[in-house]
């Protein structure tokens, strides 16, 4: 690639752009939320979004990709063959409606017919290769088996060069180290990889030479030393002692009518006022079915979910105030927003709806809520389709935080986001915890989460096996799931500072 330009009416996305891809090489590309990774990564395909104009010389496997009219006729030829792309957000690129194995056996008759690829793919991709899987539909995995799907229909094609964009989202440390294996063992047998990425710790795990990006213009590049320093956060704030806010009590889930497929067992959650309890596990334990019961999206449940005491219903049933009073910010957010309105509209909606303000006052203060966040009002403007991830994964907390919620949910919601990106983040939600806001925090990254919360929850296979404060769950785990997790996150630096051991173990005396 050699000075990629892309623009879109007057504004400049890209602005001269060069990288190379080498066969059996790790090539990354790093920079905040809207630097210009993904544009420059989808001119490899000869693809831009809508009213986008590529520019530039882009040359795959000795055909031009794009010229300097744009993508050329050669572009169809190389995607999937030659050139294939895992996106940021796997449920863009995943059938609701299909069975996982019709999509990938239709991927192996189109690009390799005649022989069985698709098993493979699914290996390499850390997934299982057997029937119960291949039957399954999208929603019925977790947001990082989904993400790990994406990688199998991309491998399926048996591409010569692999886009990963941000392919550890969703990812518990454990799954994340053995992608690293896994992914060096496919340079090895001479895929070139172009990893996109805010992990900068998987970035120097794998990537000979990295290429770093900022407002569209490659500002450094060559080995892992160029990338940023880690990231350091504050430590959190202690709550005041009181009565739960929000309380799950024998909290059991399934995937289907009448119990079949459980996916929660009987866990118990409190979270009082202004207080964090951060929720770990491996990919598919039951993190996300817990966030979506208690924010009433999951129906099949049993058990009791109680606000300040009294019962809380589903979704459904719930009372406007109820809906305000709890909020949930979704993992892969970019299907909860609506491509045909502007973005910083549908953040302005909640308050209108939810708090009964006018179109302006709503207006005013989404504009400021997002900017805070570091999104500014001319990109808040565009629809979803003009944000990047981080940028939209932000106007999502937004979109809830204008509700001025009691409890707010938050699932993943740093896995798209750049350090910058994630110390705004976490300044906000920081401030809301001082106003008495419960917080559920979500999360794989055990650094961050030790470093933002107050409790935490660890979950294996929809039970909780251990729970108790950071300080100790980190430092001193008991069960083997935490230990296999905070060993597998040596990986590279931690995000945050090491937490301080206690001098004694207050652990909940409550763990299974």
């Amino acid at each position: 690639m050699r000075c990629l330009g892309a623009t879109a009416g007057s504004v400049i996305l890209v602005d001269g752009v060069s990288f190379e891809v080498w066969p059996g090489r790790v090539t990354a590309l790093v920079g905040a939320s809207g630097s210009g990774k993904t544009t420059s990564a989808l001119a490899l395909l000869g693809e831009h979004g809508n009213g986008v104009h590529l520019e530039g010389t882009v040359e795959v496997a000795g055909q031009m990709v794009v010229d300097s009219n744009g993508p050329t006729a050669a572009a169809s030829a190389v995607r999937g063959r030659v050139v294939a792309y895992m996106p940021q957000h796997p449920g863009s690129s995943l059938n609701p409606a299909r069975r996982i194995g019709a999509t990938l056996r239709e991927l192996e008759r189109l690009h390799h017919p005649g022989e069985a690829v698709v098993q493979e793919a699914l290996r390499a991709a850390q997934l299982p290769d057997d029937r119960d899987t291949l039957r399954r539909f999208p929603h019925q995995f977790s947001g990082g088996q989904r993400q790990r799907i994406a990688m199998a229909q991309a491998l399926t094609c048996r591409p010569k060069v692999l886009v990963l964009d941000e392919p550890s989202t969703g990812l518990d440390s454990i799954t994340r180290l053995q992608l690293v294996s896994e992914l060096q063992d496919l340079a090895r047998s001479g895929l070139g990889i172009l990893l996109l990425s805010h992990d900068l710790d998987l970035v120097r795990a794998l990537a000979e030479q990295a290429v770093v990006l900022s407002a569209g213009q490659v500002i450094d590049s060559g080995g892992p030393d160029v990338l940023p320093a880690a990231l350091e956060l504050p430590a959190p704030t202690t709550p005041s002692p009181g009565e739960p806010l929000l309380q799950a009590m024998n909290l059991s889930a399934s995937l289907r009518p009448r119990g079949r497929d459980p996916i929660l067992h009987e866990v118990d959650l409190a979270v009082r006022p202004g207080q964090c309890v951060g929720v770990v596990g491996r990919s598919g334990s039951g993190k996300t079915t817990l966030a979506r019961c208690l924010a009433g999206l999951h129906e099949r449940h049993t058990g009791r979910i109680l606000l300040d005491g009294d019962e809380l219903p589903v979704l459904r049933k719930r009372s406007l105030e109820q809906n305000r009073r709890v909020q949930y910010v979704w993992q892969e957010v970019r299907g909860s927003f609506d491509e045909r309105r502007p973005v910083d509209q549908q953040v302005a909606r909640t308050a209108q709806r939810l708090r009964g303000l006018d179109t302006k006052a709503a207006q005013s203060e989404a504009v400021a809520t997002l900017a805070r966040l570091g999104v500014s009002a001319i990109t808040a403007a565009r629809p979803p389709s003009r944000l990047s991830g981080g940028e939209l994964q932000r106007a999502a907390l937004a979109r809830a935080v204008l509700a001025h919620p009691d409890v707010l949910v938050c699932d993943e919601i740093t896995t798209a986001l750049d350090d910058r990106g994630t110390t705004l983040v976490v300044e906000l939600l920081s401030e809301l915890k001082d106003r008495g806001t419960a917080l559920v925090w979500i999360g794989h990254d055990l650094g961050l989460v030790a470093a933002v919360s107050d409790h935490v929850v660890v979950i294996d296979t929809g039970r909780v096996v251990e729970q108790g404060p950071p300080a100790t769950v980190m430092t001193q785990p008991e069960s083997e799931l935490a230990r296999r997790l905070l060993s597998a996150a040596q990986l590279g630096r931690p995000h945050s500072p090491p937490v301080p051991t206690p001098d004694t173990d207050t652990r909940s005396e409550s763990r299974r």
